[in-house]
């Protein structure tokens, strides 16, 4: 068995859950701040959306940094190190995103306020997958 290709099949299913996780935890906290919307006969948002699936994206650098370790040389045992910390990485990432979104949601639902403040938030979270994509990518 090739342990370097395992490296590379775990970075994307570990994303993958994490992206998972993420957009369920995001996507209920969209749905309950559109519930309440529908209860106060106020609009719903349709930009929630934007909270519920930004956890997605995990899974494509898990996908990029995949493609990028199946044509790299390094040890076998350095590869599968490799994608478990960096999927591991990029799936906290995610969860961590989902429940930033989820709060967004609800705080954007509730006032129909501060939009950009809480994607900032989200897109802080995001920054851990893509330094650890781009970090991954550079070594492998």
């Amino acid at each position: 068995m090739d342990f370097g290709m395992l490296g590379a099949a775990v970075v994307m299913g570990i994303a993958a859950i994490g992206s998972a996780i993420g957009i369920g935890i995001a996507g209920q906290g969209a749905i309950g701040a559109w519930k309440r919307c529908y209860i106060n006969n106020k609009p719903a948002p349709f930009i929630l959306t934007v909270f519920a699936g930004a956890p997605l994206t995990q899974t494509i650098y898990g996908f990029l940094l995949m493609q990028s370790m199946n044509g790299s040389d390094k040890p076998a045992s350095f590869l599968l190190g490799l994608g478990i910390a960096s999927g591991l990485a990029m799936c906290f990432s995610a969860i961590a995103q989902g429940k930033a979104g989820a709060a967004g949601s609800d705080a954007l639902g509730e006032t129909g306020k501060g939009f950009a403040q809480y994607i900032m938030v989200v897109g802080l979270c995001e920054t851990v997958a893509l330094f650890a994509m781009v970090f991954s990518m550079i070594v492998c």
